[in-house]
C-alpha cells in the first residue's frame, strides 16, 4: 500500500530515539551464550532484532520479553548451543543473518537459515569464506546465497582475516567464531569499522586486543576458549533511527526537532559530521553512557545547506545513512559528491541506484556513479510529486517520506511495511513532530 508524505510548514518535538538495532542484535547473541542470565533494557523491538531473539530461542537461549524493550535472557553457558527443529529465518537482516552465522560457528550443530526475497539475494560469501578457513563447513547452491545451510564445529582453527570490504559486520562475525576457536584470531581492517562488538564483548566479560598499525589500520585479536558473564544493560539510541529525525528539523521551514539519548560513536557518527560540513545547525549535549556508549541528545533547527564533496575517511562510518544524506543534498545549494561507497550496491536493495531513482522522480538532478552518486543540489525545496520505488528497503521508504514533509510536493512510496524492520515507531514519531504521512 502506498504512503504519501505531504509538505508542512514546521516540524518541531523532542523524540527519544528507538534502541540501536546493531547492540539490540549483539546483547541478544551475546547474552545467549553467556553464563547466567542477562537483563537488557532498551532493546530494539523491530523485526530485524525479534528474529535474533527467535534465533537464539531456537538454539536453546531462553528469552522471556517483558514489555517496552525490556528481556531477561537466560543463556546457555558452557553448555553450548544445540541445533534447532526448524529452519532460522532471519528476514531482511543481514545484521542478524551474518553474525549469527559466526556465533554458530564454533558449536557441532547443524543450521539451515533462511531470509526473505530481499535477503536470499545478498553475498554471504564475504562471511563463508572466513569461516570456511576456521572449519565450519556450508551446503548453498553456489550462490552463496541464502538459504543454506551451516555445519559447526567444536575445533575451529584461529585465523588471521583481512576482509576485503570495510565491514563490521565480517569483522564481528570472525571475532564471533573466534570464541571457540583454540588459538587467537586476528582481523586487519585498512579501515577501522563500528566497533560495537569490540566493546560489547568486554562488557560481558571478553578479553580481545585492539592496535592501531600504520596510521588508519587496526588490528582486533581475541583468544578463542573464553566464558561469557551475564550482565544488567541498557540498549543506547540508534544513530541511524536518529539520522531522519534530525534530517527532518535541517530542512523544515521552521521549527526544530530533539532527539534524545542518542549513541555517540565515531564509528557510527558520519551523517552529523557531514551535515555539518554541509552548514547544518546541530547541537549535542552530554548524557552519560549505555553498554559502553557516550549519549547525548541532539538537537537539529532549519538550515541553509550547501554541497560538498564527502570525505571518503567518512563513507564506513555513514554507510547505512546515505539515502537521508541525499534528501540533505537535495535541499543544498550546489553540488553534493559521494565515492567510495560501493558497498551501497550490495545492501538491502542497490542503494546507489535507489537513491538515484528517489531523486530523479522528485525532480532532483543527480548523476549515478560505480561507487556513488552526484547530487545537483536545489539551493531549497525540490519540486517532489513523485512515487518512490523502495525496493523493499526501510532506509529508502524513510528518507522519500522525510523529502516529501519540506519538498514543493508531496511524496509517495509504494510500501511501507519494511520500515518495522529498523523503526517500528516511525510513523508515530514523524506525526508527534508535526509531519503529515497518510497512507494510500
Amino acid at each position: 500500500m502506498a504512503w504519501t508524505s505531504f509538505p508542512v510548514s514546521k516540524l518541531q518535538g523532542a523524540i527519544r530515539a528507538p534502541g540501536d538495532k546493531s547492540c539490540s542484535h549483539r546483547a541478544l547473541m551475546l547474552a545467549g551464550i553467556a553464563d547466567g542470565t542477562s537483563e537488557i533494557s532498551g532493546l530494539l523491538e523491530g523485526e530485524d532484532v525479534i528474529n535474533t531473539a527467535k534465533a537464539m530461542a531456537a538454539l536453546g537461549a531462553e528469552c522471556e520479553q517483558k514489555g517496552n524493550g525490556r528481556w531477561t535472557i537466560k543463556g546457555v553457558g558452557k553448555a553450548g548451543l544445540t541445533s534447532p527443529a526448524a529452519p532460522l529465518d532471519f528476514g531482511n537482516s543481514g545484521t542478524g543473518s551474518r553474525l549469527m552465522m559466526g556465533l554458530m560457528a564454533g558449536y557441532p550443530i547443524k543450521v539451515k537459515m533462511v531470509g526473505d526475497a530481499s535477503l536470499s539475494k545478498r553475498p554471504m560469501n564475504r562471511v563463508i569464506t572466513p569461516l570456511e578457513q576456521m572449519g565450519a563447513r556450508f551446503e548453498h547452491d553456489g550462490r552463496g546465497m541464502l538459504p543454506l545451510t551451516l555445519h559447526g564445529s567444536a575445533t575451529l582453527s584461529p585465523i588471521g582475516f583481512v576482509p576485503e570490504q570495510a565491514s563490521a559486520q565480517v569483522k564481528s562475525c570472525v571475532l564471533l567464531a573466534g570464541l571457540n576457536a583454540q588459538g587467537t584470531t586476528r582481523v586487519t581492517e585498512h579501515h577501522p569499522t563500528r566497533d560495537h562488538t569490540e566493546k560489547m564483548l568486554r562488557g560481558f566479560g571478553v578479553d580481545l586486543d585492539v592496535v592501531s598499525a600504520d596510521g588508519r589500520r587496526q588490528i582486533v585479536s581475541i583468544e578463542g576458549g573464553q566464558t561469557l558473564q551475564a550482565v544488567d544493560t541498557q540498549i543506547p539510541g540508534d544513530p541511524s533511527s536518529a539520522a531522519f529525525l534530525t534530517a527532518a528539523g535541517l530542512i523544515s521551514p521552521a521549527g526544530g526537532v530533539m532527539v534524545e539519548g542518542v549513541m555517540s560513536n565515531e564509528t557510527r557518527d558520519g551523517f552529523f559530521r557531514a551535515a555539518s560540513m554541509m552548514g547544518a545547525d546541530i547541537g549535542a549535549e552530554e548524557l552519560g553512557d549505555a553498554a559502553g556508549e557516550r549519549l547525548i541528545d541532539m538537537q537539529a533547527v532549519s538550515s541553509g545547506l550547501k554541497g560538498r564533496a564527502i570525505p571518503d575517511y567518512l563513507v564506513a562510518s555513514m554507510i547505512d545513512e546515505f539515502p537521508i544524506l541525499a534528501v540533505l543534498a537535495a535541499f543544498a545549494e550546489g553540488e553534493t559528491t559521494v565515492s567510495g561507497a560501493e558497498e551501497l550496491r550490495v545492501k538491502e536493495s542497490d542503494r546507489i541506484a535507489a537513491v538515484v531513482a528517489m531523486l530523479r522522480v522528485n525532480g532532483v538532478e543527480v548523476d549515478e556513479r560505480k561507487d556513488g552518486f552526484t547530487v545537483q543540489g536545489c539551493g531549497g525545496p525540490p519540486p517532489g510529486g513523485g512515487l518512490v520505488e523502495t525496493h523493499h528497503d526501510h532506509r529508502i521508504a524513510m528518507s522519500a517520506l522525510v523529502m516529501g514533509t519540506a519538498s514543493q510536493k508531496p511524496v509517495s512510496i509504494d510500501d511501507a511495511a519494511m520500515i518495522a524492520t529498523s523503526y517500528p515507531d516511525f510513523m508515530a514519531h514523524m506525526t508527534e513532530l508535526g509531519a503529515d504521512i497518510r497512507e494510500g
